[in-house]
């Protein structure tokens, strides 16, 4: 499902895989890691926004962690930039990807989908059939759901919220100084 997104900077919808400003002209190889719900519009956002800087880590095409690890390690190695697409909820899984990348000189870059629990099922409820999390996942990632914090160890870290227009919208993680809550909102 194609979606427009708008960044706080500059309130404008963006080009396609055209990637966000804390991406724009950097040599230095970025480990990008989304954190949220199944549902909440992570890999809609990969393609928009790194299809065309970024190699995509994701569980569902990889199918294990012992083929994510080996396509992890080969990016370290070749200093090449990265995804991980994932739902990534607690600050260990996450670690899975900051340690490493920040040993291997990576720069560190989190995004938090922070969309409702009921927009997150409604949207995964119109994926095709075979690409559905059964409402049982999305319930269990909710649970071990907590939002990232800059002391993970991010160089930079943002939200990703809906706009009034219901569009993803991204803010630095500073100016919303990070989530109120962690329990789903009324959109």
């Amino acid at each position: 499902m194609a979606e427009a997104t708008r960044d706080a900077e500059t309130d404008s919808a963006p080009q396609e895989a055209t990637p966000h400003p804390a991406t724009k002209g950097r040599t230095q190889p970025e480990a990008i890691i989304f954190t949220g719900l199944q549902g909440a519009g992570k890999s809609t956002f990969y393609r928009e926004r790194f299809f065309a800087t970024h190699l995509r880590l994701n569980l569902d095409m990889l199918r294990t962690r012992r083929h994510e690890t080996l396509l992890l390690d080969a990016c370290l190695a070749g200093r090449i930039s990265f995804v991980a697409d994932n739902t990534n909820p607690t600050p260990e899984e996450r670690a899975r990807y900051i340690a490493p990348a920040r040993t291997a000189g990576f720069r560190i870059i989190g995004y938090y989908f922070d969309l409702p629990l009921d927009l997150c099922l409604k949207r995964n409820a119109t994926r095709p059939t075979a690409e559905r999390v059964p409402r049982i996942g999305l319930y269990g990632t909710r649970k071990r759901l907590r939002p990232p914090t800059p002391d993970e160890g991010f160089d930079a870290l943002y939200r990703v919220s809906l706009d009034a227009d219901g569009a993803l919208h991204v803010e630095d993680w500073a100016a919303h100084a990070g989530p109120q809550t962690v329990e789903p909102r009324n959109p």
